[in-house]
């Protein structure tokens, strides 16, 4: 996965990689003084999730530009990767690595925005920690998967730092406090004794699903099963009979959306019932952020967590948060499409309060995110409304902050913010 690290070096020896900065699209950097340096953003931009990382980037845009594109003395440059294929319509292996390998070779880069999944950190974050000048960093506004940071399955975290330096921190928490959240409303406010766990059989879903299984099952909830959904059939009424002779209270769908969750969602509604009736239906935040989703007559009542704060929230808490969406409303006429589109803001000033005490080299900027006090963002000027603090040891973010959502009248709506106890 990690072996082509060497030739990306060899070509950014050569010079070429100061030409790969003018590829993409990006945000105009500033005229002033000092250093130029580039930051980017790595998110799937075709398929299902392109209003979601559309959103994102535009929030990027539109911040960079209100604070003149600048890091301290240095004038910051925004390229955007696409990480997603037509054919596939979803985010895609090969292009994570080949994204990974350009990363590097851009020699003018210095941090990454991204990823939007977190299979495809998992591809990345071993290639830029390879990085001969870095390790360089990564950020994620919306990576959950527990195994990127802390112990989960086997080898992990440590096989994605080969370098044994880590260069990879995260604005949002982890699915082992998702999963374990959802489960405990679904008991708590939903009555649910019993539960299907359908997993897309990728990174997120399977550990999604698996730390809603561990919780539901402490709390006396019926696992029935947790069972992989293939994302290439036509219907899954078949699937769903079967679920339907197991009389299960809800029916959990650990995953993304991208993955057929369409299909998925339309094929429970016809065998199992609305989703108000006696089979409810939840989903993690791999189904947030889908407009095409949530205009669905099937979709209406599913419930959906978010690992984070909701828009609707971070509108009703005032401050930079909600100037932020009321500005973004103003140039662009719509809300964000996704809530982590000013996750992706956070995680980009997490990249340049970095940006603005380093010495301008990769291994500096990670070095202010992953060694010392590491980097804060005070609640006044964050773009989520609260603090942003790093854990330096490990990446992850200090905040736990679970929120539960309901499709309702075509839209994703706030209905209550979940501890994890």
């Amino acid at each position: 996965m990690v072996k082509p690290i060497k030739a990306v070096a060899a070509v950014a020896l050569a010079g070429l990689a100061l030409a790969a900065c003018g590829g993409g699209s990006s945000g105009a950097a500033g005229d002033g003084g000092g250093k130029k340096v580039v930051i980017s953003t790595d998110l799937p931009l075709q398929g299902a999730s392109k209003d979601a990382s559309d959103s994102t980037n535009n929030a990027i845009k539109l911040y960079l530009e209100q604070i003149g594109n600048k890091a301290g003395d240095y004038t910051v440059e925004l390229k955007t990767y696409d990480n997603s294929t037509a054919a596939k319509g979803a985010w895609d292996d090969a292009t994570c690595a080949k994204n990974a390998q350009e990363h590097v070779a851009n020699t003018a880069e210095v941090a990454v925005m991204g990823t939007f999944n977190s299979g495809c950190a998992k591809i990345e974050v071993p290639v830029l920690n390879q990085d001969p000048t870095g390790p360089m960093l990564m950020v994620s506004h919306a990576n959950t998967n527990p195994g990127l940071t802390k112990t989960w399955d086997p080898g992990e975290p440590q096989k994605y730092y080969p370098s044994g330096t880590r260069n990879y921190a995260r604005v949002v928490t982890t699915d082992d406090y998702q999963g374990a959240a959802a489960a405990i409303y679904a008991q708590s406010k939903l009555g649910v004794k019993s539960v299907y766990i359908l997993n897309d059989n990728q990174t997120y879903g399977q550990g999604v699903g698996k730390s809603f299984e561990t919780k539901a099952a402490a709390l006396g909830i019926k696992v029935i099963a947790n069972e992989p959904w293939d994302a290439k059939q036509a219907n899954y009424t078949a699937l769903f009979n079967k679920i339907n002779a197991a009389k299960p209270d809800m029916v959990y769908l650990a995953g993304i959306y991208d993955n057929n969750g369409g299909q998925l969602v339309k094929d429970k509604v016809a065998v199992l019932g609305d989703n108000a009736g006696a089979v409810k239906l939840m989903g993690p935040d791999g189904f947030t952020g889908y407009p095409e989703l949530n205009k669905l007559p099937q979709a209406q009542g599913m419930y959906l967590t978010f690992a984070g704060l909701t828009t609707d929230q971070l509108k009703a808490g005032g401050g930079a948060a909600a100037k932020l969406l009321a500005d973004y409303k103003a140039k662009y006429g719509v809300d964000p499409a996704s809530n982590y589109a000013l996750y992706g803001v956070a995680a980009v000033q997490v990249i340049l309060a970095a940006i603005e005490k380093s010495d301008g080299s990769r291994k500096s900027v990670t070095e202010q995110v992953l060694a010392g006090t590491g980097v804060s963002i005070p609640a006044d000027k964050a773009a989520i409304g609260k603090e942003i603090k790093i854990d330096p040891a490990t990446g992850d973010t200090t905040a736990i902050d679970i929120s539960v959502e309901v499709i309702k009248d075509n839209k994703e709506t706030f209905v209550a913010a979940q501890t994890v106890s």
